[in-house]
Formats: C-alpha cells, sequence, structure tokens
C-alpha cells in the first residue's frame, strides 16, 4: 500500500468522520450527485443495518459511487424477485441462482452475458474458474458469484447445556433424536420450565444447497441431491437414508421436540430464538462464533461450540455450489454496454484489498482496529448489525485478500475455520450440478415444491409410507422421470472417453 494514496486518504478520512457521527463531505469526495448510481438487489438474513452507515459510505467512497441497496428477508427473496422480474422493476444488480426459478429467464435474455468481458476486469477474472462454471447457464455467465466455501456444514450446539445433561456430538439417527429429546424435555437452562427447544426448523429447513434434511442424510451415508451409479440417476428422496432422515424428523415433530410452527416462521425469528438461549443444536453453514456473541447478550455464561458434520462412516457433508447466487445485471435496468462495463468495474474494485477490508470487517477505529501485529475486533455486535450484511450479500473471497494484518479472532471462531478447512477431503458432490435437463428448466419449481410440500407433510404426519410412495409416482409422472433422462443423457456425453 502507497501511504500517500489519495484513495486510501479517502478512506482514512470518511472512517474518522464516521467514528465522530459527523455527516459526509470532502472536498477529496466527489458530490453525490457527480457518482454513478447502483441499486442493488440484496438477501437479507439478520438484522437491517442502519442507513447511511459507516460501511456503505465507505463503499462509496472508495468506488465512486452512490449506493441504494434493497434489502430483501431471505425467506420471501424469491417470490419477490420472481415479482420484479414480471414488472421489469429490477434494480441494476440482483441476487440470482441457476434454479429453475431464474432459468428461464437467464435462457430467454433478460440478463446481460458478462463472460466475454471478463477478461478486462483483473480481479473478477483472478478466481478458480469452477466458482464460474458452477454458475454457468448453458455455458454461459450471466453473473458475478457471492464466493463461498465449497462445503459448508457445521454442526453448532451450546456445549454448556451439552455438559450439564452428559450428551456427546451426535453421530448416528438415534443420537440426534436423543440429544434433541433431551435439550427439549431435561430442562438444559435449569429454570424449571419446559421453555426449550432441541432444534428449531424454519420454513426453509429443505431447500437449496442449505437443506438441513439432505446435510443429515449425507451424513448418514446418502447422496447429495442425486446419486449416480453405472450412469444412472435417482434423486435423494427416493434413498434410504433420506427416508430415514424424514421418519427421524416426523417423530420428532409428533413428540413436540421441535417447534410445531415451523411451516410458518423464517429465519430471522428461528434466530432469534437461538440467540435469546431457548435452542440448542444447529446445522449451519455460518459462523459459530455469531451464535456465540449475541446469546451472551442474553446468557452471559452460555457457551457454543462446533463439531463437524458426522455420521456413522465418519465426516460427510454435502458439497455446495461455491456461491451463495451471483450478481446479474438486468437488461431492463441498465441499457448499454457501457453501463454494464461501469457496474462490473465497481465489482472489481470491490475485490480490491481496501474493499475487501471493508467488506470484511468495516471500517478502522469503528469496526476493528491494529495492535501487535493483529487485527482486533472492536465491536462484535455492531460488526454483526453494520458489517455482515455487506460481507453476505457483496463479494468476497478471504483474509488473504485483505489488505490489514492477519484479523485476531476469538478461539471458537477460529474452529469453526479449521472445521471447514478440513472439508476438502469429506465433500459428497451433486453429481447434477452443472448438468442441463430442459425438465428441469420448465418444471423444476415445480417439482421442488411437490417433494418438498410431500416432506413436510409425511414430517407432519399428513402422509404415512404408502401415501409418500404415490406422492413419489406423481413426481415421476409430472416430468420427474424425464428429468432423471436428460441427466443421464447429459452425464453420459460429458463423461465420454
Amino acid at each position: 500500500m502507497m501511504k500517500g494514496s489519495p484513495v486510501l486518504l479517502t478512506l482514512l478520512l470518511v472512517s474518522m468522520l464516521m467514528t465522530s457521527c459527523m455527516s459526509k463531505s470532502s472536498a477529496d469526495e466527489a458530490p453525490r450527485a457527480e457518482r454513478f448510481y447502483v441499486s442493488i438487489g440484496a438477501g437479507l438474513v439478520g438484522e437491517l443495518p442502519p442507513n447511511n452507515n459507516a460501511v456503505e459510505q465507505a463503499i462509496e467512497a472508495y468506488t465512486g459511487t452512490d449506493l441504494q441497496i434493497q434489502w430483501i428477508p431471505l425467506s420471501a427473496y424469491d417470490d419477490k424477485v420472481r415479482l420484479m422480474i414480471a414488472s421489469g422493476e429490477l434494480p441494476k444488480l440482483i441476487k440470482l441462482s441457476n434454479s429453475p426459478t431464474y432459468l428461464s429467464s437467464l435462457k430467454a435474455g433478460q440478463f446481460w452475458e458478462l463472460g466475454p468481458l471478463l477478461q478486462d476486469y483483473p480481479n473478477l477474472s483472478a478466481p478458480d474458474r469452477r466458482y464460474y462454471d458452477y454458475i454457468a447457464v448453458s455455458g454461459k455467465i450471466y453473473g458475478i458469484p457471492l464466493f463461498r466455501d465449497l462445503g459448508r456444514a457445521v454442526i453448532q450446539y451450546r456445549k454448556d447445556w451439552f455438559d450439564r445433561l452428559g450428551l456427546e456430538v451426535p453421530v448416528t439417527l438415534e443420537d440426534w433424536y436423543q440429544v434433541v429429546r433431551a435439550l427439549t424435555l431435561d430442562d438444559p437452562d435449569r429454570n424449571g420450565k419446559n421453555d426449550t427447544y432441541g432444534m428449531v426448523l424454519e420454513k426453509r429447513y429443505n431447500q437449496d444447497a442449505s437443506s438441513l434434511l439432505t446435510r443429515i442424510s449425507v451424513s448418514q451415508g446418502g447422496p447429495n441431491k442425486w446419486m449416480v451409479e453405472n450412469g444412472r440417476f435417482t434423486p435423494e428422496f427416493m434413498t434410504e437414508p433420506f427416508l430415514n432422515t424424514m421418519k427421524l424428523f416426523r417423530r420428532l415433530y409428533e413428540e413436540k421436540l421441535i417447534n410445531l410452527d415451523f411451516t410458518l416462521v423464517d429465519t430471522i425469528e428461528t434466530a432469534k430464538i437461538y440467540d435469546s438461549g431457548r435452542a440448542g443444536i444447529i446445522v449451519s453453514g455460518g459462523n459459530a462464533q455469531t451464535w456465540q456473541d449475541k446469546l451472551t447478550k442474553s446468557i452471559p455464561g452460555g457457551i457454543v461450540d462446533a463439531a463437524p458434520l458426522a455420521g456413522p462412516g465418519g465426516v460427510r457433508l454435502p458439497g455446495e455450489p461455491g456461491n451463495a447466487g451471483f450478481l446479474a445485471i438486468p437488461k431492463d435496468a441498465v441499457k448499454s454496454e457501457s453501463e454494464v462495463r461501469r457496474i462490473l468495474k465497481f465489482l472489481d474494485m470491490l475485490l480490491e484489498p481496501q474493499m475487501q477490508t471493508v467488506i470484511a470487517q468495516g471500517v478502522e477505529n469503528r469496526h476493528w482496529s491494529a495492535k501487535d501485529g493483529y487485527t482486533e475486533v472492536l465491536d462484535r455486535t455492531l460488526s454483526l448489525k453494520e458489517v455482515k450484511p455487506y460481507r453476505d450479500a457483496l463479494l468476497y473471497l478471504d483474509e488473504d485478500h485483505m489488505s490489514i494484518e492477519p484479523v485476531r479472532q476469538p478461539e471458537l471462531y477460529v474452529k469453526n475455520q479449521l472445521i471447514g478447512a478440513t472439508y476438502n477431503n469429506y465433500i459428497v458432490p451433486n453429481p447434477a450440478l452443472t448438468l442441463e435437463s430442459a425438465t428441469n428448466e420448465e418444471r423444476g419449481k415445480e417439482l421442488e415444491i411437490l417433494i418438498s410440500d410431500a416432506v413436510t407433510r409425511f414430517i407432519m404426519g399428513h402422509l404415512d409410507e404408502a401415501g409418500w410412495q404415490a406422492e413419489l409416482a406423481k413426481w415421476r409422472q409430472a416430468g420427474g422421470d424425464r428429468m432423471t433422462r436428460e441427466y443421464e443423457e447429459a452425464y453420459g456425453k460429458v463423461n465420454q472417453t
């Protein structure tokens, strides 16, 4: 870093102003009216960050932009974006995925193809090509991935409760039952009330790469979304490990060991239950330290710990697509290639070390400070409120791309990170992840809903095993068999020698 860089001086000045709660103005900073306007649609998991906060102002100052971020609760995200696509009222950047929900819009040419332009942006073109391969649609790149690890499922749990009740981290499905039962019924908080849950589910519990049933089923030896044997494909929900996992959750539901309203609550509500000290175990792609920080405010003596997701055969978890979606540029909102390039320049700047520092850690002397060769987080609660939403919504690689010294993190944070670092050898890939199926594009979402609804009805006791088999037959007749054949054909072409 050049100490005299005008850009860094601007960032430092902004940081000082934010710390003193003064309004933003500087002779070195372009007036807002002269900046490039960028609107972004982003998913929100936790709290809504404050308007005009220090992180957003620092990003605006460095990139010369006027940002407007529309935060959409994750539980309603797909429905909201579908309406925005239909009405032509999208922002300049919107988080999408190559799921059936968006495939038709992507293939219909409603978004700019970005692949041929990436070579002109050194930071965007630098990451491993697989990150882009995993978001390709018919070989074309329509967005910039929100980079994530390829395997992120970690067991996080209340260690103080486990120690108090003499529990071990669950391995078998029976272990999961006994642990959840004890955490619900055996008064782990010792308050004499029946007011705890072993585990809390939310209405997206069985969707996408973070599906709880997929994660646990894979740990028990099941496939990741699809099983392929001798070129023949079988969906996970037609395998024995998945059926047994469903039976576990049916048992938990029947005995009221999980929240009975799980089809209605969203992630914000379930997070509040965990953070207030009323639930004991979760399988999460986030860091356990986040839970610990929030729990401490409610239960000062509460202790969170983390462990790898493992089953009878050892550590085993589903591989994920290496992204939390991608940022796409809609043609309705951005009319010219020159404006596309200006947006790509903005995204390219976000991957520069100075911006990676802001996105990952926030603003110096407000969210972090340097001390003894390390960087320390000053206020973890403030960081969760003002920094984490941007780390989730914008481009972030890892700490190696930041401009600051190594970050001194709590022991639990480091432990969670180390678990993830060991996962590459234990990831079970989804063999259909990059394969194309016309039926998936046309009816994939409908087929997905058919099965996910059937899973929920089975868990709630509205379907017996015969009823479950009848739902599988409906899925096959509605296009499931055709989609399976198409995946087999695509797999055969890819693996021809």
